[in-house]
């Protein structure tokens, strides 16, 4: 019989689903490592919260694992390489406590609008500080959201409803999407300067990490009011304890931090600040759901094969896989290529399947394409739930089939539209089904990618290819593989080249400054 084992503590729905289904489940909550360690090679799949650390090492003694499901969103505590590499599927909850963890945002802004935290303790001490706790309504007050993906959009719906005016910054959010949501998409700057109150629901990535920092700070209006329900890393903490000492900024309501559990911090003993202990997810309603999804999840696995939010297999039969694999890997890269030259809002991606391509179950290939593109900004997007983020931020996707190729037995073309412009990109298999990108913005082009990548597009002028060559050169960067192509005669064209190791960000600059220019980026497969 299969067996599970529940190891966190989790709603009693969890262990009913198992057993209805026909799942041998034990419950043992707060084991230590190795109490873990001794017992999971017994099971096939393990179902956790925060608490249990599924380690390289716990993997390693789970020989009959076959899947980890996460009752929540976060797998910080799931060593997913180690999983992979034991051929262990690891699925998560991404969606079950969207509205907790919105609810608890809007209802840290009124805690911090109306002092209630501190008010409750005077009174409770039996003074009366009536004047000491004047407060200030969120009517007609600017809410700027930074993230308006699954929560954010509901934190915009809920401040619509209290009458406030809400700012949006979030690349992938449509100017569609934006009006219904009854929100006004904005640049970050902008939001800075308008917004009355921010709050984050994004997750952290190179381009978010440390987000309210000192410099962002100083560009936000006076009195500003800071809610981060979301990720503690989007906070460099001390800058913020300099701005509310300081009073430029009213007051702030934290639910996470840098480092968890948060028994010190910085904001801590501040008058100014409303703290919670990370209970942006702790609801009944939330606990139940996602133990009921995750035991959903993980018996439809482990009992008839099906996948649904797992972070590091796609969603395909047995019968497939063989066949799609290699598919699979020209998809990825076309969609992560895509995604690292994109620099605004996604609009529109349009994906064509020509030739043999055609005749194959493209869904888990789109959506592997999905996970490229918004990979660079957004962190857990994976092949299932990539269709998901791109329909929230009302970004158009569009699959078109072609059994005739014209060029190539086969062929995968990715187009993007932005607010500013459209570019594709597409590439093929060669015979020993290794994947090529074989056109690039209509530039004819053969290049196998390597872990890094150079792409410069510049205008076709005569000792460009020496001068770039020559600064690499000098910046000892050894050239693997050197891919040209242009549209014509001193029009545009482009440089794909494959090098050994990362390139700093000066040598990046002295590419951009090299004349002729137009876009240099550094990519990363």
């Amino acid at each position: 019989m299969v067996k599970v084992l529940i190891s966190d503590k989790m709603s009693p729905k969890a262990a009913e689903i198992f057993r209805e289904r026909g799942v041998d489940v034990d419950e043992k909550p707060g084991m230590s490592p190795e109490e873990l360690k001794a017992c999971i090679g017994d099971y096939d799949g393990l179902a956790v919260r925060s608490a249990t650390k599924a380690t390289e090492e716990i993997i390693a003694a789970a020989t009959n694992l076959k899947v980890i499901g996460r009752a929540g969103i976060g797998v910080d505590n799931v060593d997913i390489a180690a999983a992979t590499a034991a051929g262990v599927c690891v699925m998560n909850t991404p969606f079950g406590n969207a509205i907790t963890t919105a609810e608890h945002a809007i209802a840290m802004m009124f805690s911090l609008s109306r002092h209630i935290p501190a008010a409750n303790e005077s009174t409770q001490a039996g003074k009366w500080e009536k004047s000491k706790f004047m407060g200030v309504e969120l009517y007609g007050k600017v809410l700027g959201i930074i993230g308006c993906g699954n929560i954010g959009s509901i934190v915009a719906d809920r401040a619509v409803g209290l009458k406030m005016k809400v700012a949006a910054y979030d690349p992938f959010l449509s100017p569609e999407r934006a009006v219904e949501l009854g929100v006004e998409k904005v640049e970050l700057d902008e939001l800075f300067a308008r917004a009355d109150y921010i709050s984050l629901h994004t997750p952290i990535t190179d381009g978010t990490r440390n987000i309210i920092n000192g410099d962002n700070i100083a560009k936000m209006k006076d009195g500003v009011r800071i809610i981060n329900c979301a990720r503690g890393g989007l906070v460099v903490e001390d800058d913020l304890k300099a701005a509310l000492e300081s009073g430029k900024v009213a007051g702030a309501a934290v639910d996470v931090y840098a480092e968890e559990p948060a028994t010190e911090n910085v904001l801590f003993g501040l008058d100014n600040v409303v703290c919670t202990p990370h209970l942006g997810a702790s609801t009944n309603e939330a606990q139940v759901n996602v133990a009921i999804q995750v035991a959903e999840q993980m018996a439809d696995y482990l009992l008839v094969g099906s996948v649904t939010n797992a972070l590091n297999m796609p969603s395909v039969t047995a019968e497939e896989a063989p066949k799609l694999k290699p598919y699979m890997d020209l998809a990825k890269q076309l969609g992560s290529f895509a995604g690292q030259v994109t620099e605004s809002g996604l609009k529109k991606v349009h994906v064509e399947y020509e030739g043999q391509a055609a005749s194959l179950n493209i869904k888990p290939l789109t959506s592997i394409i999905l996970q490229g593109l918004l990979g660079p900004l957004l962190d857990s997007v994976n092949m299932v739930n990539a269709p998901v983020v791109a329909k929230e931020r009302g970004i158009d996707v569009m699959e078109s089939i072609n059994d005739k190729a014209d060029d190539y037995q086969t062929l995968i073309r990715v187009t993007v539209t932005t607010e500013q412009r459209s570019r594709d990109i597409a590439g093929t298999l060669y015979g020993d089904n290794s994947p090529r990108i074989v056109n690039i913005k209509g530039i004819n082009m053969e290049a196998e990618l390597g872990p890094h990548m150079l792409y410069v597009t510049n205008q076709d002028k005569p000792g460009f290819i020496g001068s770039l060559g020559t600064l690499l050169g000098g910046a000892d960067v050894n050239i693997a593989t050197f891919h040209l192509g242009r549209d014509a005669a001193a029009g545009e064209a482009i440089a794909l080249i494959e090098i050994d190791s990362e390139l700093t960000p000066e040598t990046l600059q002295q590419v951009q400054s090299l004349p002729h220019v137009a876009q240099v980026k550094a990519l990363n497969f």
